[in-house]
């Protein structure tokens, strides 16, 4: 597995009983996301140069922990399924120094062409990077 984002519940991101807001984790998913595609060579460059997009097409997330401010977090992700015009994803978020799993986040998103706004094949080095992922 990769480890696609690092970092701390601040007390801000916490809900009025003192508990990471739902819309905290999936922030943190979707930056550990941006890791993920960065690795696998679709970084800031890559979408900026209109060489496509991503887009998810199914999320689905199961919350197992309770996080608080303080707690330190940590997202490694990998690679369940790569097909011609997808890659199916898992990121999984820990508390660091216990290890206890706290939620994951399973993504299917699709490569897609800039203009035309439709499904287009990811790029054979794109796909390779993934697959070399896959558990």
């Amino acid at each position: 597995m990769l480890k696609t984002y690092v970092g701390a519940v601040y007390p801000w991101q916490c809900d009025q009983v003192g508990h990471m807001n739902v819309a905290f984790y999936v922030a943190k998913f979707d930056e550990a996301t941006w890791q993920f595609f960065a690795h696998i060579g679709m970084d800031g460059a890559y979408f900026r140069e209109q060489r496509g997009g991503m887009g998810a097409v199914d999320q689905h997330l199961t919350y197992r922990r309770e996080l608080h401010p303080g707690d330190v977090v940590e997202v490694s992700t990998e690679v369940l399924e790569v097909k011609p015009k997808a890659i199916t994803f898992k990121h999984t978020m820990k508390e660091t120094l216990s290890g206890e799993e706290a939620a994951t986040c399973t993504i299917t998103a699709v490569h897609i062409e800039p203009t035309e706004r439709r499904g287009s094949p990811l790029p054979d080095e794109v796909a390779k990077a993934a697959q070399a992922l896959i558990s």
